[in-house]
């Protein structure tokens, strides 16, 4: 029997149901599973995602995009497969696409949030294993030394040098990808027990508002405006995308003590490339153990890899006798389109 899914210069394809999966050119009939601009782009027929993602795709798309949304679980029949999607826990809608065809079921992850410590995506449904023939799997962090701390863990890091940034009348700039990390901190910091208010940069703000539209009870946070007072400011957490890092707009806003938050920070290069005063290991992606709990969990004998250091998990995998390889794909990272997502 014919692959299910296949690499063709648009992306990943679906011959028996004729469509594409995160396609990266234009195509006739897309499938999303998430609204993350490396995996969301614009030019497509059809689109079909989970229905919590639509909103943040409209943002992204505009809203004559041609979206159609399903729930999880919810079966479609497209061509001769049946369709459906499943929780990744990676960001707001985000899904496991799962394909099944004359009894042969394959799943494409997309991007998907399963850690050794345990932890789940608050701000989204947590990721749902799926049993399947052949699992096409992220592999961002595919590499032993990404493992992610207990994320309560690094939550109190964040507050212990928020705290000290206020001591010092100072606020703190926390750096995170708008659509999905941004959302996760609010959560995670915009507590009872915070040292101080909580501020977001207006691109979190809209998308605070497609969550919030979606369900989701994320905590109350100002806007950043020109408006905004030094007082207003001072001892507070401002959290804001990467790109605002040395801008005019930062330097705005007075001293303050900067921070990023991101799985790249694992690494001691990254954190000196991004000349911040912190870096906090905090991601939304799979970590090492994750990732590999993630496919036992799937029961599959087959794995196609994609984006990331695949050969590194095609090697470890192949040795525990499972059928390996990996799938040239042209997700990224959505720093280089000012918004990022790891």
């Amino acid at each position: 029997m014919p692959d299910l899914v296949t690499r063709r210069p648009e992306g990943l394809y679906c011959d028996a149901g004729g469509f594409y999966i995160d396609p990266w050119l234009p195509v006739d009939r897309a499938v999303v599973t998430h609204a993350h601009a490396d995996h969301c782009r614009p030019g497509h027929g059809a689109y079909l995602a989970q229905r919590d993602a639509l909103g943040l795709m409209r943002s992204r798309l505009g809203d004559d995009a041609p979206l159609e949304g399903l729930a999880y679980g919810e079966p479609r029949r497209i061509g001769d497969v049946t369709l459906s999607l499943h929780p990744a826990g990676h960001v707001l809608g985000s899904a496991q696409v799962r394909i099944e065809h004359r009894g042969e079921v394959w799943v494409v992850s997309g991007d998907y949030f399963v850690s050794g410590a345990g932890d789940v995506n608050t701000t989204c449904a947590p990721f749902e294993p799926v049993r399947c023939d052949c699992f096409v799997t992220e592999s961002t962090f595919g590499l032993p030394i990404y493992r992610w701390a207990p994320q309560q863990e690094v939550l109190a890091e964040m507050r212990a040098w928020w705290a000290a940034c206020a001591a010092e009348g100072r606020h703190a700039l926390l750096m995170g990808y708008s659509l999905g990390k941004a959302q996760r901190l609010l959560a995670g910091l915009a507590t009872a027990d915070a040292p101080g208010p909580v501020l977001v940069h207006a691109a979190v703000a809209r998308l605070n508002a497609a969550y919030r539209d979606a369900g989701v009870a994320l905590p109350a946070a100002e806007t950043v405006t020109p408006e905004t007072s030094f007082k207003a400011l001072r001892g507070a957490l401002v959290i804001a995308p990467p790109a605002v890092q040395d801008s005019r707009w930062a330097r705005a806003l007075g001293p303050h003590g900067d921070a990023f938050a991101s799985g790249w920070m694992r690494l001691r290069g990254a954190r000196r490339r991004r000349s911040v005063d912190r870096g906090f290991v905090f991601s939304d992606h799979a970590d090492w153990p994750g990732l590999l709990s993630a496919i036992r969990a799937t029961g599959t004998e087959r794995v196609i890899v994609t984006h990331g250091d695949e050969g590194a998990l095609v090697r470890y995998l192949s040795e525990f006798g499972l059928r390996a390889e990996a799938f040239a794909t042209e997700y990224g990272d959505e720093a280089q389109a000012g918004e990022g997502e790891a």
